[in-house]
């Protein structure tokens, strides 16, 4: 299905042959301590889909640092393959990237297949975005070394005018595929058996559709000769756009142009070209994808549809240029940016973002498309924390004081206070912005150790208005809150009546000097003009 999915495979694979080699010399290991020793290697631009192939197939992965081109060399990759012999773990499979995601780059595949076929490794390449180019000739030079390999993997959707999702791979000892994934339960046999090959000892699935068709319906209809004119096409206009990007000195290109992809940035420091980047897809017209090479933040062009001419390449330049004038503007002369009220948002959605992975400025929350993505920062959440606690904080407080910690509630459990001053402590140092996830997780931390409403009430014989019973008097909080350098967030009890509460409230307490906050069970005393006096 994709090409992440072969190098799941292929891994997978390779990680059978080689607990089965092992066992053949040491009859008495067992595969998981095999496994643990065992080590995969690729350079350190290849696709995330390697890292996560060796998290499912629960081995060691190590990234080899690649040369001033962005490509792994069969000299570091024997090295490091050598020292962690030495150290006991069992080397048995290297990912070489033919077009690696961030730059387009290519590993000597000659030389790590020197390596791997020295050292009895399963190599396998991973051509996603460049082996559609190999259709040329002209291309093929960064094949060479090719019949090393034991198994490669491309996406014609990626650029043979093939929706997604389509993955060739091919593999070249497919019995290494049987022994790994074959299994054979009765309800799975039948008549036919051996008589053609049956892809579900090929694959994760049992079964799979027919992608096949689709890519044969686009061979047919565009030939060999179409399809190479198509690619040649896709180079040449990403080669104008290189032109163009060099014709102007705020631009510079990190890395070589190779194929279809160019990479550029502003000169400075990464947050220009990253504010840059969010501007351009924030318009709408052109979608870019970022990335890091060697600490530099940079913006990826891909020419890869049929539809793009040379008059939609200079209009995305325009449009480009125009935008990096704006930001270049703005980080020469700043303005502090006013903060959107929540209630403005809906009017200003149109020109805001294009999508939740792509439209990253630091709102709260943000609007992406009418919907509300799940970034929250960090002034809105210590405010939420605090009323959920129903404490105030004081964004100078460290934990050895206590001035200006109760708003509403005393709590009986100390250690329960001192942990939520170290969560808000926390809180200040972590950083600016929190995701939906680690906001949730706050604030159910916070209800699971939250005393019981039970526990919050004082007993029904007793209305003094005591330290430790839990009532709040007036008159110490207006002392309290005197102090203008505290960070305040006034209490709001919501009556939101729930079980609990409504079971264990005695009816005692419910006259009307007495008021119970439906929402944590804590008694609330109502004083009248006099007392108050």
């Amino acid at each position: 299905t994709t090409a992440s999915e072969a190098t799941l495979i292929s891994l997978l694979a390779g990680r059978w042959q080689a607990i089965k080699k092992y066992k053949d010399l040491y009859p008495d290991a067992e595969n998981g301590e095999i496994n643990s020793k065992l080590v995969a290697y690729c350079s350190d631009q290849a696709h995330s889909s390697v890292e996560k192939a060796a998290l499912i197939g629960l081995v060691h992965i190590r990234y080899i640092e690649c040369d001033e081109n962005l490509s792994m060399r069969g000299p570091l990759l024997l090295q490091t393959i050598r020292k962690d012999r030495e150290l006991g773990f069992i080397p048995f499979w290297v990912c070489a990237t033919l077009g690696t995601t961030g730059a387009c780059a290519f590993d000597n595949l000659n030389e790590v297949g020197e390596v791997c076929s020295e050292e009895f490794l399963w190599l396998h390449v991973d051509a996603a975005y460049a082996g559609s180019a190999f259709i040329c000739p002209e291309y093929r030079v960064w094949l060479k070394g090719i019949e090393k390999v034991d198994s490669i993997a491309f996406n014609p959707s990626k650029w043979l005018m093939v929706h997604f999702d389509c993955t060739a791979m091919w593999v070249k000892n497919s019995l290494a595929l049987h022994e790994a994934f074959n299994v054979d339960p009765v309800y799975l046999q039948h008549e036919y058996s051996g008589l053609a090959i049956d892809y579900m000892h090929w694959q994760i699935p049992l079964s799979k559709r027919f992608r096949a068709l689709k890519l044969w319906f686009v061979i047919r209809n565009y030939g060999i000769t179409g399809l190479q004119k198509h690619i040649r096409e896709g180079v040449r206009l990403a080669q104008k756009f290189e032109a163009l990007v060099h014709c102007d000195h705020r631009f510079e290109i990190p890395a070589k142009r190779h194929l279809g992809l160019v990479v550029f940035r502003l000169q400075g420091d990464n947050v220009i070209t990253e504010t840059l980047w969010k501007r351009i897809n924030s318009r709408g017209n052109i979608h870019c994808v970022p990335a890091i090479l060697r600490g530099k933040y940079v913006i990826r062009f891909t020419v890869t549809s049929q539809r793009t001419t040379i008059e939609d390449i200079v209009k995305d330049w325009k449009e480009i240029k125009t935008i990096a004038t704006e930001v270049l503007q703005e980080f020469q002369n700043p303005a502090a940016r006013a903060r959107v009220p929540l209630a403005d948002t809906k009017s200003r959605n149109e020109n805001f973002g294009t999508s939740l992975l792509l439209a990253n400025s630091p709102m709260s929350p943000k609007i992406v498309n009418g919907s509300f993505a799940a970034i929250y920062d960090q002034s809105d959440v210590i405010a939420e924390f605090s009323k959920t606690i129903k404490l105030r904080q004081d964004a100078q407080d460290s934990p050895g004081r206590r001035g200006g910690i109760f708003a509403a509630v005393r709590l009986k459990r100390e250690f329960f206070v001192e942990a939520m001053r170290r969560r808000i402590k926390g809180i200040l140092m972590s950083g600016k912005q929190f995701s939906l996830d680690s906001r949730l997780d706050l604030f159910h931390g916070i209800e699971a150790r939250t005393p019981s409403p039970s526990e919050g009430l004082p007993p029904v014989e007793d209305h003094n208005e005591s330290e430790d019973n839990g009532i709040l008097v007036l008159g110490e909080f207006s002392e309290l809150s005197s102090k203008e350098d505290l960070l305040q967030v006034p209490i709001i009890h919501k009556q939101t009546r729930s079980k609990s509460v409504d079971h264990q409230v005695p009816i005692s307490m419910q006259s009307e000097r007495y008021k119970t906050c439906m929402k944590c069970g804590h008694q609330i005393l109502q004083l009248d003009d006099k007392a108050s006096n």
